[in-house]
């Protein structure tokens, strides 16, 4: 026993040092454990990190007492950049500010003694912050400035899904501020530089373009996102049913286009309505009961049902449309979704739903032709102007705002007051006929306030509506996160054939390639069998996003690209999510794709589009771009034009003149409109400055 007693003092063993090295355990396993985890994933340069640590004594302390969520105290841009290597398993949680760096700070903070967990944290943040090939002094300070290092360079990696068809950039090279790929990431930390151009994000792939940029003149620097699109989207909703519609911003630039503060408390009025008679309330029954009568009556809600026809592009085009509509006259719209609709959209109005119950009275008559010409507004117009006798205003009226007949006299001043005493109207239309309602003079001057961008109704309705559902987000946001995040640009073409069977393959492929050539949207192919030039620090990368039903063009394309170096020493990469080979009707999961990739468009830099194209029309709408519309091969010069608008084409426009009773050219009767690019009897709005 005193032997025992002997080598116990010989070593020291007391219990207070025992309780001191179990401590130090439960602080150093959960930490190693952290770090093996990022030390098993290629996107973390770790090593590199911790041989920058133990060189760098410049360490800023946080304060413990202050920092429960140390993530959240970087300066924004370091978050994006930690952000962007994150691996994608994390990248959901980070985006609500709780990374493994919270946890472990948390964790210190809880099993520490307050006087020892200073040293502690700093070092844990020095480690993160290497681990990122980010110096030590790039957070923030207590004033917010930021506090850079002179070691301002990040080397870009590239992500294991990410397929490059002219090459691949070593992921440890740096880039230079002199290059086009010179990122706000790659001088995150260096004060003394402004007005950088951001690229090659992940999460964020907002960027600021130089002025001049092809797609727009002049772009907004970049600042924090807001999910709320400067105030159009409501708060209030669960984020957990609905992704798309508070990340969305992310995956976009910060848009100049702001919605204007008229449009903002029309929204919010509405909503409020559409709370108040929305499907299953006291005031929707009410209505129903009125319906279900001969003949309207007084007071109460009022509601438009929109009824789909055509494919999906015409489809959200005429529910913007026509939600509008509803705007303008203090409407509720409902929408009839069939199973071919049923997984594309999210809810876009909060505590309520705006789709039509299945119990609605006249949805088994939406398809007969014969019952809607019976209760249609044409049939009533015409028959007032052959009886003498006035009947009493009807229930409900089919209204179709389409190819023209009597129910285009519902765009007539006079026929709004008749149709305003109608509780019901059943719309169907597969038009964008926005430019229509603006002829309306008791409409116009309201939507000049909602709109003073004229070209931003499409913008910031669709934006408002359109919220692609989880299952739709998935595949967008799995997309775009394997193949196009990482591209310096993203050039999407949208290609559309009509007539398949009589207009060649390669009459379409070489007009196409025609078009992105002559106006330098894509660098052209040297045509030489000397070895290609080693990797260039300045070299930049393109990814090119075709869609397409056939998968031609897209394997034309790519073996361009793959076969041939580029004449400019740019990285071309060519991509498309789906070729269906036709269009399919009725079918949910069709649509899903299409939805999918118009939303991808939508997120390009540059887009080239087809004419006549709906399809197009809403990409460019929701990208906020005026594209390339690439003609017909019939018409092969030019082989493409610039649209004048981003605002989409209205192919049969009102042609009547209420005033004169006589048919006119559309385009003479509405300020600021001109006819589109790509069909000459088309209608669209136009700033004015460009009709200058």
């Amino acid at each position: 026993m005193g032997n025992l007693e002997v080598e116990k003092d010989r070593l020291g063993f007391d219990s207070k040092r025992y309780t001191t090295l179990l401590f130090v355990c439960s602080i150093a396993l959960p930490v190693s454990l952290m770090i093996i985890i990022m030390y098993q994933n290629q996107l973390f340069d770790l090593t590199g990190g911790l041989a920058k640590a133990a060189k760098s004594r410049n360490v800023t302390a946080l304060n413990a007492g202050k920092t429960p969520r140390p993530f959240l105290q970087l300066d924004f841009q370091t978050r994006k950049m930690i952000l962007h290597h994150l691996p994608s398993f994390l990248m959901e949680g980070c985006i609500m500010g709780i990374c493994l760096l919270d946890l472990a700070m948390e964790l210190v903070q809880k099993i520490t003694p307050r006087g020892t967990r200073t040293g502690l944290i700093s070092s844990l943040m020095e480690l993160w912050l290497q681990g990122f090939g980010i110096e030590s002094g790039s957070r923030n300070d207590s004033s917010g400035n930021d506090t850079s290092s002179k070691n301002n360079s990040l080397p870009t990696t590239s992500g294991p899904d990410e397929k490059q068809l002219n090459g691949t950039l070593a992921p440890g090279f740096r880039k230079e501020p002199g290059s086009r790929n010179y990122s706000e990431n790659d001088s995150l930390l260096n004060t003394s530089r402004s007005n950088v151009k951001h690229r090659n994000e992940t999460l964020s792939p907002r960027f600021q373009k130089e002025s001049g940029s092809r797609n727009d003149p002049s772009q907004s620097n970049i600042m924090p996102g807001d999910k709320f699109l400067d105030g159009l989207l409501a708060p209030g909703f669960d984020e957990r049913s609905c992704s798309s519609r508070y990340q969305s911003f992310l995956f976009r630039k910060t848009s100049l286009h702001k919605p204007s503060s008229h449009l903002l408390s029309k929204l919010r009025r509405y909503e409020d309505i559409h709370k108040r008679c929305g499907p299953h309330s006291k005031s929707y029954h009410k209505a129903l009961k009125g319906l279900r009568s001969s003949h309207a009556s007084r007071g109460g809600c009022k509601y438009v049902v929109w009824i789909p026809t055509n494919g999906l592009g015409n489809r959200m085009l005429s529910m913007a449309a026509t939600f509008l509509y509803a705007l303008l006259t203090n409407r509720v719209l409902l929408v009839k979704h069939g199973a071919d609709m049923a997984n594309l959209f999210c809810e876009p109005f909060p505590n309520t739903s705006w789709l039509l119950p299945n119990d609605f009275p006249l949805r088994n008559h939406f398809g007969s032709s014969k019952h809607r010409y019976a209760h249609s507004f044409g049939r009533m117009i015409n028959k007032s102007t052959t009886s003498t006798s006035m009947e009493p205003p009807e229930s409900y009226l089919d209204l179709n705002l389409g190819l023209g007949g009597y129910d285009q006299l519902a765009f007539c001043d006079e026929s709004q007051a008749l149709l305003q005493q109608i509780p019901w109207l059943i719309l169907l239309s597969d038009q964008y006929f926005v430019p229509s309602l603006y002829m309306i003079p008791s409409f116009n001057q309201e939507i000049r306030k909602l709109f003073p961008e004229k070209e931003t109704v499409f913008y910031h309705l669709g934006h408002y509506l359109f919220h692609p559902s989880n299952q739709v987000w998935g595949l967008i946001t799995r997309f775009y996160q394997a193949y196009l995040a990482k591209a310096d640009e993203r050039i999407g073409l949208q290609i559309r054939v009509y007539h398949d069977k009589t207009t060649p393959y390669q009459t379409v492929m070489d007009q196409i390639l025609d078009c992105v050539l002559k106006e330098k949207l894509l660098p052209e192919v040297a045509d030489t069998q000397e070895p290609p030039p080693p990797p260039s620090r300045n070299q930049t990368s393109k990814a090119i996003l075709i869609t397409s039903l056939y998968s031609e063009y897209y394997e034309n394309m790519k073996n361009m690209y793959w076969t041939k170096p580029t004449v400019t020493g740019e990285v071309i990469s060519v991509y498309q999510p789906s070729h269906e080979e036709y269009q399919h009707f009725g079918d949910d999961m069709h649509n899903m794709k299409a939805w999918a990739d118009i939303y991808l468009l939508s997120l390009c830099d540059v887009l080239v589009t087809s004419t006549w194209s709906t399809f197009g029309y809403v990409a460019h709408g929701l990208a906020g771009l005026k594209p390339w519309i690439w003609q017909m091969p019939r018409n092969k010069n030019p082989a493409c034009q610039r649209a004048m608008s981003m605002e989409p084409c209205c192919h049969f426009p009102l042609t009547y003149d209420c005033k004169t009773r006589i048919e006119v050219s559309a385009a003479t009767l509405l300020p600021n409109t001109m006819h589109c690019e790509d069909r000459k009897n088309g209608l669209k709005l136009v700033d004015g400055e460009l009709l200058l």
